[in-house]
């Protein structure tokens, strides 16, 4: 007999030898750009669509016609390693209840968030995390958004759950002790969001095959980069993301973020091949709604608070793009919204902008600016919405062109712009945890 190896086991091989976060240097040059020139005003009464998603994720491109937002997929650099530690001999538990507490006890954003990634294998290897502590140490900085599953479904850390277990989802974590971890950075006062992707989910799919997204020929289905998503419609995809970030709370992050919250991109083309729903017939953007509500409870009861990612598209976006997010689907449920704000991803032209990534201040301002105009469109309806908290970018992008070396000034410039529209937290993104931060 003939074995013939499974794709997706040479897919798993190859990600378990990418070099680890901090592995390769950020170019740096900072360049000078008046922040205070004259940006075009915004249309009034009317909210457009700036194209951007967050690195190392899908990118967004807009058509000629406003009206239509296509989406591509392209891939980046910047993949995360991995760090093998001894076998896991934690007790088992299975999914935990969810329970709603009241309003005036649940946990409340703080609103001078400063913050940088960390990724699972940075947080194993103890002379990458020096590096970055000493760098919030001696900046303005005060938090880390530290992976608890990342883009591959692997978990940083042992988990006690289940599923968790059953699919292997924690094997070679790189995090020894999480709770020494923990315990290290708050006594350094460092604010930990605990970062869940959750619907894009390769190792879930592969172990759990009636959990992934199918197409209509009950074949899986597989993004452009051959990675296959879990189901946002089903109940056990949802449980099991919730109860990863409910038990990431009840170890002590501070805050939970729900990043890949969303279906895949290229929506439309997405639903005449694919079967999502089966009797459901929720909306996508419903279904991503009651995944944060349901989570929300959770968390808050757990002593959470509970944030979630976006594409930046989102802000001025009037419908869901096919992907599920909406402004006030989302806003109206957490605590903190973080679109990915990252110029470099947004299409030449946007905003009257000819070269997005070479006028950072521009785009921030825009997309800072559409923002605060759906929250006070919200709140006019009596809808509490979620703090602002943008995603910025601390990465050069050498595949755009042209691009800049993204540096210090760089990123002061886009800090400046969310700034001057009110917004004074925000997350620096880099996928290989080199922030060039002053």
């Amino acid at each position: 007999m003939v074995t013939r190896t499974k794709p997706w086991s040479l897919l798993v091989a190859v990600l378990l030898l990418l070099p680890g976060c901090g592995e390769g240097a950020t170019n740096l040059e900072p360049r000078t750009l008046n922040t205070h020139q004259e940006i075009p005003s915004l249309e009034d009464g009317s909210l457009r669509n700036p194209a951007l998603t967050a690195q190392p994720k899908q990118l967004g491109r807009i058509a000629n016609d406003p009206k239509v937002f296509p989406l591509r997929q392209e891939s980046h650099p910047g993949g995360q390693g991995i760090v093998y530690r001894e076998p896991n001999n934690r007790r088992i538990e299975t999914f935990p209840e969810t329970e709603t507490v009241p309003q005036e006890v649940k946990p409340q954003p703080r609103s001078d968030i400063k913050g940088i990634y960390v990724s699972r294998s940075a947080a194993g290897s103890p002379r990458h995390l020096r590096r970055l502590i000493k760098l919030i140490k001696t900046t303005d900085l005060n938090a880390i958004v530290l992976d608890v599953k990342d883009d591959y479904g692997r978990m940083t850390y042992d988990s006690s759950l289940h599923t968790v277990h059953e699919v292997g989802a924690d094997e070679r974590a790189p995090v020894k002790d999480i709770h020494d971890l923990i315990r290290s950075l708050k006594e350094k006062e460092i604010y930990l969001i605990g970062r869940v992707v959750t619907f894009k989910d390769p190792l879930l799919a592969e172990k759990k095959v009636d959990w992934a997204i199918h197409r209509k020929d009950g074949s899986v289905w597989r993004d452009r980069q051959g990675f296959s998503w879990v189901n946002p419609y089903l109940e056990e995809v949802q449980h099991y993301n919730t109860a990863i970030a409910k038990e990431a709370a009840q170890l002590g992050f501070d805050e939970i973020q729900f990043d890949y919250v969303r279906f895949p991109d290229n929506g439309a083309e997405m639903d005449k091949v694919v079967e999502y729903m089966g009797g459901n017939k929720q909306s996508k953007s419903d279904v991503i709604q009651s995944f944060l509500h349901e989570s929300a409870e959770a968390l808050h009861a757990s002593g959470s608070v509970i944030s979630a990612d976006v594409f930046g598209l989102v802000t001025s976006s009037k419908d869901d793009m096919g992907i599920g997010q909406t402004w006030r689907a989302v806003a109206s449920e957490v605590d903190i919204i973080s679109p990915m704000t990252y110029p470099s991803h947004y299409s030449d032209g946007i905003y009257g902008v000819a070269h997005p990534d070479l006028e950072p201040g521009k785009i921030i301002r825009f997309a800072m600016r559409d923002a605060g105009r759906r929250n006070e469109m919200l709140s006019k309806k009596g809808v509490k919405a979620a703090h602002i908290r943008p995603w910025l970018q601390s990465f050069t992008a050498n595949w755009v062109h042209p691009h800049q070396r993204y540096g210090p000034e760089e990123i002061r410039e886009q800090i400046r712009a969310a700034q001057a529209e009110g917004v004074n937290q925000y997350l620096l993104w880099s996928a290989s945890c080199r922030y060039p931060y002053k």
